[in-house]
């Protein structure tokens, strides 16, 4: 098992996949494997739509779900979505991404983000991520995508968790599996197991592009939680699988 040719072009010059991009690889597939086998986010037949914002997460999410597909006992479709912001002054992804997309050999969309008449602006990063995840929907859907897969891993979980206790009260996390709109589509989580350092690891392995800033990111409550979680240093994976643990066992009550 290696990872798709796109990632193996950019680590080796086109000619050779690196060893340690095959063995990063491996290494976090067995966790978004334990991910879709525990909480049943993907069946045979499904059309599975993932969403690519063009940062690490989302890219190492898709080439993740390209080769557990080579390897699970059942078949699935995979398609990869882009929300392309630069109409409302987010950064350009769409550069980098499509020569990566077309290099993976994959179907891809690109849907423009288009605010409502009354959205005030300056957009700030909840309703940046409302809309877009709005119109992740709305494409999925449109394109017949029972599944869409978004790139949340352990520390967003974590950090979610977080918020939910500091701001609201609540002892709530990200759910692997949601289902909106009476099901049409569900959300799926495949990256929940995964810490952001192994994603880090790929990203670097595989030559991933570092992302351009968005304008709004770094004043939002989710980045002040992201950094003091980061803080912690090495005692950040003991509290992320607390906060899972605790979370699961709350839910699950």
């Amino acid at each position: 098992m290696s990872i798709p040719v796109a990632a193996r072009a950019r680590s080796s010059g086109g000619t050779s996949v690196s060893g340690d991009l095959d063995r990063v690889a491996s290494f976090l597939l067995r966790g978004v494997e334990r991910a879709i086998g525990e909480f049943a986010l993907i069946d045979g037949g499904d059309r599975v739509a993932v969403a690519v914002s063009g940062g690490k997460d989302s890219r190492a999410l898709l080439e993740l779900l390209l080769l557990h597909r080579r390897r699970a006992p059942y078949d699935y479709d995979l398609l990869a979505i882009h929300v392309d912001g630069t109409g409302v002054g987010l950064p350009d992804m769409r550069t980098d991404l499509e020569p990566w997309l077309d290099g993976l050999d994959v179907d891809y969309h690109v849907v423009p983000l288009v605010l409502p008449s009354a959205e005030p602006l300056p957009l700030t990063c909840f309703r940046c991520s409302w809309n877009r995840r709005k119109a992740l929907f709305i494409s999925a859907s449109d394109l017949g995508c029972g599944k869409l897969a978004l790139g949340h891993h352990a520390d967003d979980a974590a950090v979610t968790t977080l918020m939910n206790l500091m701001f609201n009260g609540e002892l709530r996390t990200m759910e692997p599996r949601v289902a909106f709109f009476d099901a049409t589509v569900t959300v799926i989580r495949p990256l929940i197991y995964v810490p952001e350092k192994e994603l880090l690891r790929l990203a670097q392995a595989a030559g991933y592009p570092e992302r351009p800033s968005c304008p709004w990111e770094t004043e939002s409550k989710r980045a002040h939680v992201r950094t003091f979680l980061r803080q912690l240093g090495p005692e950040q994976d003991q509290v992320r699988t607390n906060l899972w643990r605790i979370t699961r066992r709350a839910q699950e009550a």
